[in-house]
């Protein structure tokens, strides 16, 4: 089934490469492949053969333009100086061209193709392959139009591939630079496993020491720092301070989770504080120290989908090699 959640033969692509053993490789694209994978086989049970498909480095291309776009100092001193933003035309009309251009190409390549195929065998309940299958057919009774169907496309596309692989890369690089950390992990994987068993999914749930590692790289090396800006709709007072309606409000999340008046050495990559003093803390949100994905009804969903692969990547990598 398309959504099911598995890597796509990461550890098998590295085995294969002969070069990766002497030269070395650029992991991140490995691991970017990979991702991709996972969330085009989950949204449109698709998937690409290669780094080489044209149809894969059409979508790095947009969605790394997009992200050049939004880290950009315009966007920055437009939102926080105001009286600069008339001169942003030209920056605002480059972002409405890459806007115009990623959702041209998830409808003709993705929903239309999804919507042809949906019109040749009958589609019930049963027959939903992948998620597009559920946002057509919820278009389909008239509870979104499709406008709304290609921005729902659009955001799990930028939320769900970036930030899950900044965080798989920051994970790899921690292990990386503590091996003993490494070997506890490795110890974990054998014994709660045994040897020669491939971590799954449900594994992951069993696995303490894993968990702790991926809740620590995500405490130490948080993907969105500042999580991402909300809105506040009407004038409100917090800690003393007038915030007047529609302010953009952003968190530093990544200081609640190293401030060292709240964190034992918080400069330390230490799983095991999640084992011990921190052992009740979860990146739910159930401790406003702690919020890699923000907390309450604005929270980032992509929580479901984002620790089960980040456990499974470390994991299976950590077996392998």
């Amino acid at each position: 089934m398309a959504g099911k959640m598995k890597p796509l033969g990461l550890s098998r692509m590295l085995r294969k490469t002969p070069e990766a053993a002497t030269s070395g490789i650029v992991l991140r694209r490995r691991l970017q492949l990979m991702m991709y994978n996972n969330m085009y086989r989950i949204m449109f049970d698709r998937r690409f053969e290669s780094e080489e498909d044209p149809l894969f480095n059409k979508l790095k291309a947009l969605n790394g333009e997009r992200s050049r776009l939004a880290q950009s100092f315009d966007y920055n001193y437009g939102d926080f100086i105001p009286i600069l933003r008339p001169f942003l035309r030209g920056y605002l009309k480059i972002c409405k061209e890459v806007k115009d251009k990623r959702l041209q190409l998830f409808k003709d390549y993705f929903v239309d193709e999804r919507k042809k195929l949906a019109s040749t065998k009958n589609t019930n309940n049963e027959g939903l392959k992948c998620a597009i299958d559920h946002i057509l057919d919820a278009q389909k009774k008239g509870e979104i139009n499709e406008d709304n169907v290609l921005y729902i496309v659009e955001n799990i596309n930028v939320a769900a591939i970036e930030t899950t692989l900044w965080s798989i890369e920051w994970g790899i690089a921690e292990l990386v630079n503590h091996p003993e950390i490494q070997k506890k992990l490795r110890h974990e994987l054998d014994t709660v496993l045994g040897p020669g068993h491939q971590i799954t999914e449900p594994d992951t749930y069993k696995l303490t020491y894993l968990n702790a590692v991926i809740k620590e790289t995500l405490r130490l090396r948080m993907a969105i720092p500042l999580l991402v800006p909300h809105m506040n709709l009407h004038d409100a007072k917090l800690g003393g301070f007038d915030i007047p309606a529609e302010s953009k409000i952003l968190v530093n999340a990544w200081w609640l989770a190293n401030n060292p008046a709240h964190w034992k050495d918080p400069e330390e990559f230490r799983p095991e504080r999640f084992l011990e003093e921190e052992a009740k803390v979860e990146a739910n949100g159930n401790d406003f120290r702690y919020l890699p994905f923000g907390v309450g009804r604005r929270s980032c969903p992509g929580i479901i989908l984002a620790l089960p692969i980040l456990g499974i990547t470390l994991g299976r990598l950590v077996q392998k090699f």
